[in-house]
């Protein structure tokens, strides 16, 4: 298949709107699970808080039995005191059970039955005080031994393990229902994943087909020109058309899909917290009734989601990394330096300025030790390299010491030489050359970043006619030394004409 522009531009347009879709349906299912265990949460609670209320009329109504029991045999009055005390506390307990059942979602038809056994039950301790208090000590013991107490208090145990059962009952449901959410969102995000990796394997195909298609356009059009001095200046015209379009390839392949992909690292973050409070509720589940918690919930729970998770957090933060640098790359790669008068002073009060919140918030200082030199170089270039220097300076400060930092300039071999200094935690010996490469950090990796950083400075400075160093000791600071010419060196005529027509 001979591929063209438009077409290759609708096949990944549709790719990327396809993998942008399916996404979305994943960062919805991710809000819809949240929302479920919430409300499974919730639920918990409420069963919980039904079992509680239930064990509490239950012991009441015990104690109000023990104090009638105890008056029966010593005559005392002061046995009496569990019974009046549980005559006061049952009422608002009944209550309580009642609107904590209605709002859980239980039928309240049983409360009244609740309550009326209840009742009856304290009716009967009353009347048996009574014959007490009358001195009819041998009516008393025969109402006890008449067998109507216990039936009422059998009434109420039935009455209330009704409500125990039936409340276990929603709660099983629930959790049933959950266990189903969870399964089936993490199904569909692993036949999302396989789709999206499915679209990636084929804009990659279309990539590489296309661009075989426009390598073997450039070898025929050089063997078509080769000796015509008019036919090579047609050539080199096609050859950079060519390049254009690998550059707006890797530009709109990178950028499209960075989207999508912050949206992934998001909700997997959001999942992983709903994941963090569902196994919370679940050991609590267990701890307190583990008849609820089924074998394929611990699977799923413990091992199931979190290991789909770290796949996708893995897969995400690799391409993450990758886009980053294809992009900035791809920008640097097709800007042409431009050499103008900088004053690197005020250059350097400007960036200054602008990190200044940082620096109160670290409690920091930043001073620049005068005089700088005014160079010919690329602004943009400059500006990017000592920022990018200041705002590492800052960010890896060490918190055990006020953070000082110093710039400063001198001549070295014929270049100019701007020192940033640092009293920060600095860099082992062994990771000095390495994070000047590509996706290399050295130390905790405690602050965020993508390792690309320090790799564009010296890419930048060498494009510039200079160089970019570092001294460091771990523990004590380092001191990044930039390099850089007088005036910006002339780039070569077919690089800068070349770079002239890309597009910025």
């Amino acid at each position: 298949m001979t591929w063209t522009q438009a077409a290759f531009g609708r096949i990944t347009l549709g790719l990327t709107a396809l993998g942008f879709v399916i996404l979305l349906a994943l960062g919805v299912g991710l809000v819809w699970l949240v929302q479920e265990t919430r409300s499974y949460a919730n639920a918990v609670v409420a069963t919980q808080q039904i079992r509680v209320s239930n064990a509490e009329v239950m012991a009441s109504l015990q104690d109000a039995v023990t104090g009638q029991r105890g008056y029966l045999l010593t005559r005392d009055p002061a046995y009496l005191a569990p019974y009046h005390s549980a005559q006061a506390q049952l009422p608002q307990e009944l209550e309580r059970l009642a609107a904590q059942v209605a709002a859980d979602g239980g039928l309240i038809e049983a409360q009244p039955q609740l309550r009326a056994a209840v009742e009856a039950k304290l009716a009967e301790l009353e009347q048996g005080i009574a014959l007490i208090e009358a001195g009819d000590i041998q009516a008393a013991i025969a109402l006890v031994r008449g067998g109507r107490g216990k039936l009422l208090m059998d009434q109420v145990r039935a009455q209330i393990d009704g409500v125990e059962q039936r409340t276990s009952a929603r709660q099983q449901q629930r959790s049933a229902t959950l266990e189903r959410s969870g399964q089936l969102l993490l199904s569909g995000a692993l036949l999302g994943l396989l789709v999206i990796a499915l679209v990636s394997f084929g804009t990659l195909r279309a990539a590489r087909s296309y661009t075989r298609d426009l390598e073997a356009a450039q070898a025929a059009l050089q063997h078509a020109n080769a000796g015509l001095e008019q036919r090579v200046a047609t050539r080199t015209g096609s050859l950079m058309a060519a390049n254009e379009e690998i550059q707006r390839f890797a530009y709109i392949v990178s950028h499209d899909l960075r989207a999508p992909l912050v949206n992934v690292m998001g909700f997997t973050q959001e999942l992983e917290t709903a994941i963090v409070a569902v196994r919370g509720l679940m050991e609590r589940a267990e701890a307190e009734a583990p008849a609820l918690v089924t074998q394929e919930v611990r699977d799923a729970v413990g091992e199931d989601i979190p290991e789909a998770i770290g796949f996708i957090r893995s897969s995400t933060n690799r391409m993450d990394r990758l886009i980053g640098a294809i992009l900035a790359l791809s920008r640097e790669g097709r800007r042409r330096l431009t050499a103008e008068p900088v004053a690197v002073q005020a250059l350097l009060e400007g960036l200054s300025n602008s990190l200044h919140h940082q620096l109160d918030a670290a409690g920091a200082e930043l001073r620049l030790q005068a005089p700088f030199p005014t160079l010919r170089t690329d602004r943009l270039a400059l500006e990017q390299i000592l920022g990018n220097l200041l705002d590492n300076a800052v960010k890896y400060l060490d918190p055990a010491r006020p953070g000082r930092i110093l710039v400063r300039a001198r001549r070295e071999a014929g270049l100019h030489a701007v020192d940033v200094v640092d009293n920060g935690r600095g860099i082992a010996q062994r990771d000095h050359s390495r994070v000047f490469e590509l996706f290399r950090r050295s130390g905790p990796q405690d602050k965020p970043g993508e390792g690309i950083g320090l790799a564009h400075v010296r890419a930048l400075a060498r494009r510039m006619g200079g160089d970019i160093r570092l001294a460091s000791r771990l523990g004590e600071g380092s001191v990044f030394t930039l390099l850089l010419p007088d005036v910006l060196p002339a780039p070569d005529t077919d690089t800068a004409n070349t770079l002239e027509d890309q597009p910025a």
